[in-house]
C-alpha cells in the first residue's frame, strides 16, 4: 500500500510518521519549496492541553494529553517538559480566577514561587496558575526534524510541486493542504493568527508563559539566541495580509507589562498564518472520494495532529472509509 500526503504542514508531516512507523508506503507532496510552510511556521508550539480546555471542548484536552510523548519519540530532544505559567497584572488577576474554573491541573502559586520558576518575573506578580505537566516545542525545529527522520524512514518528498507524481499508483490520497481547503471543504472558515519574534539578552525565561486580560490576552514562548515569539490573534477572517499595527502595538503592549526589558527589545519577525476551522474549532479526518483529509485544525495544529495521524493510521489500516471527529465518534 502507498499513500500519497498532500501538504507538507504539521498535519502532513505528522500523519507521515505515524503511516510510515505501521509499515505504509508514503509519498509526500507540497506546492512549497520546503516543509513546514504556512501557519504552522508561526505557530506557538505549545503543547498545553489543560490551557487550551480554557477556551475549548474537552476533546482538545483528552486528545492532547498524549502529544508531549508523541512529539518526544517522533523528534527525540526537542520537547521541553517544563510546564506553562499564567499571569495577570494586578487589575487583571480576577481573569485568573475565571481561567481556572474553565479547567484542571494547575497549581496556585505565590509571588515566592514565581521567582522560583522564573527569576525574571520575580516581585513582578502577586499569584500565578503554573501548569506543570504540559510542555512546548519549537515548531520549526520539530518539523525540520520530522522531515530528516521521514526521509531515513525511506519516505519520498516532492516538493515544489503541484501534481502528483506520475510513477506512482497510489491506494489513498490524504488531504493535509490547511488553509488551502478553505472554499472546497464545507463548513470550513479561516481564522486568521499573527505573531512577532522579539530578540532580548535582558531577559530569560524557562517556559512559555500566559498573560491573560478582558481584551488581548498573549503568549510567550522562549526559543534559542535569546528570541522569544509573541502571540496571537484570532481574527474571523481569512485574510493573510501582513500583520496590522494594532496587533504590533497590542503584543509590545502586553510584553512590557510582562517584564519592561522587552520595550528595549528588537523585533525581528512578524507573521502571520490563516488557520482552518470548523464551527466548534475541532479538527476532523474525513473521507474523501480518493482517501481523506486532515481539516480544521484551527490553532491546535501542534496539539493534535499526533491525534489526528493516529485516527487516520486507524482507519487506513482498516481499509474504512468513515467519516472521523475530534471526539472519537463515528458518524
Amino acid at each position: 500500500m502507498t499513500v500519497l500526503i498532500k501538504g507538507a504542514g504539521v498535519a502532513g508531516l505528522a500523519a507521515a510518521f505515524e503511516l510510515s512507523r505501521r509499515g505504509i508506503t508514503v509519498e509526500v507532496m507540497d506546492a512549497a519549496e520546503t516543509v513546514g510552510t504556512g501557519a504552522s511556521t508561526y505557530a506557538g508550539g505549545m503543547l498545553a492541553p489543560y490551557c487550551e480546555r480554557e477556551a475549548a471542548e474537552e476533546a482538545v484536552l483528552t486528545l492532547g494529553l498524549p502529544s508531549p510523548d508523541w512529539w518526544a519519540e517522533a523528534v527525540p530532544g526537542e520537547v521541553s517538559r517544563k510546564g506553562t505559567l499564567v499571569i495577570a497584572a494586578g487589575r487583571d488577576s480576577v481573569e485568573l480566577d475565571r481561567f481556572a474554573s474553565r479547567t484542571r491541573g494547575y497549581e496556585w502559586v505565590g509571588g515566592n514561587t514565581i521567582g522560583e520558576l522564573e527569576p525574571d518575573l520575580a516581585g513582578r506578580f502577586d499569584r500565578a496558575l503554573f501548569f506543570p505537566e504540559e510542555a512546548h516545542l519549537d515548531p520549526r525545529k520539530a518539523m525540520a526534524g520530522l522531515y530528516e527522520t521521514l526521509v531515513e524512514k525511506g519516505v519520498r518528498f516532492h516538493l515544489g510541486s503541484t501534481e502528483p507524481p506520475a510513477d506512482t499508483a497510489f491506494s489513498a490520497v490524504v488531504e493535509c493542504t490547511g488553509a488551502a481547503a478553505i472554499g472546497s471543504t464545507p463548513g470550513l472558515r479561516g481564522v486568521r493568527g499573527e505573531m512577532l519574534f522579539l530578540e532580548t539578552a535582558e531577559i530569560s525565561l524557562s517556559r512559555p508563559v500566559r498573560l491573560l486580560h478582558p481584551r488581548h490576552p498573549l503568549y510567550i514562548v522562549p526559543r534559542e539566541d535569546h528570541r522569544f515569539m509573541v502571540g496571537a490573534t484570532m481574527i474571523e477572517t481569512d485574510d493573510d495580509g501582513p500583520i496590522t499595527a494594532r496587533s504590533v502595538m497590542e503584543f509590545l503592549n502586553a510584553a512590557y507589562a510582562v517584564h519592561p526589558a522587552f520595550g528595549e527589545a528588537r523585533l525581528v519577525e512578524t507573521g502571520v498564518g490563516v488557520r482552518p476551522a470548523f464551527a466548534d474549532n475541532l479538527p476532523r479526518v474525513l473521507e474523501q472520494e480518493d482517501g481523506f483529509s486532515i481539516a480544521g485544525m484551527h490553532r491546535h495544529g501542534f496539539l493534535l495532529a499526533p491525534a489526528m495521524a493516529q485516527q487516520l493510521a486507524d482507519r487506513i489500516c482498516a481499509g474504512g472509509h468513515e467519516q472521523l471527529y475530534a471526539q472519537g465518534a463515528l458518524q
